[in-house]
């Protein structure tokens, strides 16, 4: 076992400056602390990413069929309305718990963001 591990490691690089870098910088990613004083907070932030995520799938979703043709027109109404107010209520949640759109963009490394630019 030990063996395996001394060739794993030797495999990774054992320094972060030894990491190749392409592209930009990058930054230090945010992490959602486990603070009892702000747990409410940041279980709300995690739920918010998620939900916003789906609601940014739904309305790519929604924006191809209705290039397609798919919908009639009261449903392309329909679903604009709803996908309306969706942002709205997302919008009205962070506010509540003190959170911008911005907040919920999980940053993954060297991946990026999470959520695409608005």
């Amino acid at each position: 076992m030990a063996d395996a591990v001394r060739r794993a490691f030797a495999v990774l690089p054992a320094r972060p400056e030894e990491v190749p870098r392409h592209g930009p910088p990058v930054r230090p990613a945010r992490r959602v602390t486990a603070d009892p004083d702000t747990v409410e907070r940041d279980l709300v932030r995690l739920v918010l990413t998620i939900v916003e995520l789906l609601r940014q799938l739904m309305e790519r979703q929604a924006l191809h069929r209705v290039n397609e043709g798919d919908l009639t027109e009261e449903q392309e109404e329909r679903l604009g309305l709803t996908l309306m107010l969706l942002h709205d209520r997302m919008a009205e949640l962070c506010e509540r718990y003190g959170l911008t759109l911005e907040d919920l963009n999980l940053d993954l490394g060297p991946l990026g963001t999470l959520l695409p630019p608005p």
